[in-house]
């Protein structure tokens, strides 16, 4: 790496910088009157042209920005889909939230009776708070909330119905939901979907508080 004509200042702040990195390594902490046993502390350093510098392993650290297209075209269906993780991502905690919630309660139920009658409670609720919410909603926005749930608990909307309320009343959703050309079974992946990879993106930002 080349400093230029000030190489000899730079090199000495950097070394200065480290230095105040390492002394709480180097130094230890302040001996108790009391410890008479001597701490000792290991820091790394690597030798450059005969010069000790402490060296650290660094984490990886990713940074997204919000995408540019030079198509118009693709720009503003990013830009939709920005809007639309934006608006369906709370949702999504918050089903993460109460299905976390529903389990633990649960747990503390003395039968099956009592387990099912809350369930029913639940189910009636969730269909109360969130019905006139949906209603508001697209369906390139349902279709992604579906995958943001899968997102949030490890398990399909598919799957997450028929653990709570059974295989029959995840068939029927199931069913209305394919009328609108959605599927409860559909999964998140980022990893080998370019729409997802773009999702997770976005809420990265979301999380980072810059969107």
């Amino acid at each position: 790496m080349r400093f230029g004509i000030f190489a000899p200042m730079k090199r000495a702040v950097i070394l200065l910088l480290a230095f105040l990195m390492c002394a709480p390594a180097f130094c230890g902490e302040p001996d108790d009157k009391n410890d008479k046993q001597k701490r000792v502390f290991v820091a790394l350093a690597t030798i450059v042209d005969g010069d000790t510098i402490p060296s650290f392993e660094m984490m990886e650290v990713v940074i997204y920005g919000r995408r540019t297209f030079a198509s118009e075209r693709k720009q503003r269906k990013y830009d939709k889909l920005t809007r639309n993780v934006m608006k369906m991502y709370p949702i999504a905690l918050e089903v993460k939230a109460i299905l976390v919630e529903t389990y633990l309660y649960l747990q503390n139920l003395p039968d099956e009776k009592a387990r099912e009658e809350h369930l029913e409670k639940v189910e009636k609720g969730v269909w109360d708070q969130y019905l006139p919410v949906m209603k508001k909603c697209t369906l390139a926005q349902g279709k992604l909330l579906i995958k943001l749930i899968d997102r949030e608990c490890n398990q399909t909307s598919f799957e997450l119905i028929r653990a709570f309320i059974g295989g029959f009343k995840a068939k029927f959703y199931q069913t209305f939901a394919a009328l609108f050309g959605a599927s409860l079974k559909k999964e998140y992946d980022p990893v080998n979907n370019e729409e997802d990879a773009m999702i997770e993106e976005i809420i990265w930002m979301i999380d980072n508080d810059m969107l």
